[in-house]
């Protein structure tokens, strides 16, 4: 680059004569081109002869947080254990699904200071929460006891004879009384889990007490926001009305 190139957060404060604070949300909010293209990095270094404009409509207001629904495949790993690659690596602007009026343009500072709300085993799939929002992390992480999740568990082998009974109340796990939650068939070798403060391994040891080996776990909805049809290893905005 030449010596003549300067910050591009520099050129925008000039241009809309405002701080050098300013000129760089404007840029991370994705409201500046340059030679026609949006550029959302404040240290980009520009030429005197590039064009550089803000589009109509640029805001230097801090952006809002955003939370992100992603359906994670199994083999991924979301926190809890450490194989396989990272459920972050599915965050991508080609696995965005694009949702309806009022969902936020894609900015690369949404994928900044992500904090994932409900892990999930890397051999499990189903639906992942992340936020940028506090109130979410204090609803999904600190309050998260209170927080209905669903799963579809498929299983093998025979169940023992009172096994569905004990799954909805009356094992233990970790050495404690496993809370009442709500397990019933939804087919041959499937069942469905509707339990608040689930822990990592619980439905397998749970399953393994009555006699039966789990095969897949899918989460389909965390508190009152479901899956859906949201495809393997794709992700989209939580829209501003949507709460858990």
């Amino acid at each position: 680059m030449s010596d003549d190139a300067i910050r591009l957060a520099k050129r925008v404060a000039e241009l809309a004569s405002c701080s050098r604070a300013q000129a760089e949300r404007y840029i991370a909010n994705g409201g500046v081109t340059v030679d026609g293209l949006v550029v959302e990095d404040p240290a980009a270094r520009v030429l005197p002869a590039q064009g550089v404009a803000l589009l109509p409509g640029a805001s230097m207001d801090e952006a809002p947080p955003v939370t992100i629904l992603l359906h994670k495949p199994a083999g991924v790993n979301a926190g809890v254990g450490a194989r396989g690659e990272s459920a972050l690596g599915c965050l991508t602007p080609a696995t965005l699904v694009v949702g309806g009026h009022g969902q936020p343009r894609f900015l690369k500072r949404h994928l900044a200071r992500l904090t994932l709300c409900t892990p999930l085993e890397t051999d499990a799939s189903g639906l992942l929460v992340y936020t940028q929002d506090f109130r979410v992390v204090r609803k999904l992480l600190d309050d998260g006891a209170r927080v209905e999740h669903e799963y579809v568990v498929e299983v093998s082998g025979g169940i023992a004879a009172d096994g569905l009974a004990l799954l909805n109340h009356g094992l233990r796990f970790s050495g404690k009384p496993v809370d009442p939650i709500k397990v019933s068939w939804q087919s041959e070798g499937r069942l469905r889990f509707a339990a608040k403060g689930m822990r990592p391994g619980q439905i397998e040891h749970m399953c393994a007490a009555v006699g039966l080996t789990v095969t897949d776990i899918k989460r389909l909805r965390v508190g009152r926001i479901p899956m859906s049809g949201l495809p393997a290893g794709q992700w989209r905005y939580l829209a501003e009305y949507e709460r858990f």
